[in-house]
């Protein structure tokens, strides 16, 4: 009896050093934090989120259109509040007020004004989103408009990585198609964006970056751009190679890879591309934003492969030490292709 009485002093004693030592730590605080008490949409347990704590705003991603009609992703920081996915979407609805604060930018919104998102639910197990809108979302005027709005939708809330595909309702009911004919019959992954070329006569595609501006403001943005390819799968050599041989001429855009600069090879080692190219013109020049700005566009065309952390520029085989070039490169893969 004398032992359990001292068996029971001791748990209590125990206990009471643990709920201490909590609080001293920040426990309690951590259990019922922030995160805890906004919707999470994310499942796995081993994502860091993307939090500003000083102002409590989370970094997403969201998609708008440039004056090409091209979609671009466009890193924004909008508030931690439940219903988060929600928000991501009313933040594209159109309105004087995000044209004004785009307006810099050239971009303008992809859900016409008025709509409501009426309602949105997950399913955890399966990527799952339902996204039932108001009537409203079909007030656009074209075929390219309404291609945008679907694959905008899609890519935005699919950026949260919960979220596999996409079911669109409209006041409470599936659409076999929208107005213009695009198929909603079914749930809807993110794929093909900025399509260039017809799919039917290539064996693959590739996701190459390039450059877009709005001059007006001397605003530079990157825009994704799917390419088909004759190569049996996507890789990462097709990918860059693509890249080098420049924009294709029906998109007003440009590269940040300088005319006269040619890819040779890509080798992959410990998440680390080594990507050789050469300078077809003469001797390389020993200029910062040059080589900074051919690692961000070739790191944005690699950040579509998961296995890539970093990018190293090699010139002829041979490190930028060894080729006599003292310059510092950020080589890390591009977590957003644009902020504002």
């Amino acid at each position: 009896m004398e032992n359990r009485r001292i068996i029971l002093i001791l748990l209590i004693l125990v206990l009471a050093i643990t709920i201490v030592s909590c609080k001293g730590k920040g426990g309690f605080k951590k259990l019922f934090s922030k995160d805890d008490e906004i919707e999470i949409i994310r499942s796995d347990e081993d994502y860091e989120f993307e939090i500003t704590e000083d102002d409590g705003m989370r970094k997403t991603v969201l998609y708008f259109k440039d004056k090409q009609g091209l979609l671009v992703p466009l890193m924004r920081k909008i508030p931690w509040e439940e219903g988060i996915g929600k928000l991501a979407l009313r933040n594209m609805i159109d309105s004087p007020e995000l044209r004004e604060t785009l307006g810099p930018t050239g971009l303008l919104p992809i859900i016409p004004a008025g709509t409501e998102i009426r309602g949105m639910a997950i399913d955890d197990e399966t990527g799952l989103c339902k996204v039932d809108f108001s009537r409203e979302v079909l007030n656009y005027e074209t075929e390219k408009d309404e291609e945008n709005l679907i694959k905008g939708v899609v890519y935005t809330l699919t950026e949260f990585q919960a979220i596999d595909e996409v079911q669109f309702l409209v006041e409470g009911e599936v659409l076999p198609t929208f107005k213009f004919g695009y198929d909603t019959s079914n749930p809807i992954r993110r794929e093909n964006i900025n399509l260039v070329g017809n799919l039917d006569e290539q064996r693959s595609k590739v996701v190459v970056y390039y450059k877009g501006n709005n001059f007006e403001e001397d605003f530079e943005y990157f825009v994704p751009v799917t390419i088909p390819t004759l190569s049996p799968v996507p890789n990462i050599y097709t990918a860059l190679e693509t890249l080098f041989d420049g924009v294709p001429e029906e998109l007003s855009l440009s590269s940040e890879i300088p005319p006269g600069v040619s890819f040779h090879g890509v080798d992959i080692k410990d998440g680390i591309a080594y990507v050789d190219i050469s300078f077809d013109y003469g001797e390389p020049p020993n200029d910062n934003r040059v080589f900074n700005n051919m690692a961000k566009n070739i790191g944005l065309t690699l950040s579509e492969f998961s296995q890539i952390e970093r990018v190293e520029l090699l010139i002829d085989g041979k490190t930028l030490d060894e080729a006599g070039i003292d310059i510092y490169i950020d080589s890390t893969i591009p977590a957003f292709a644009n902020e504002y």
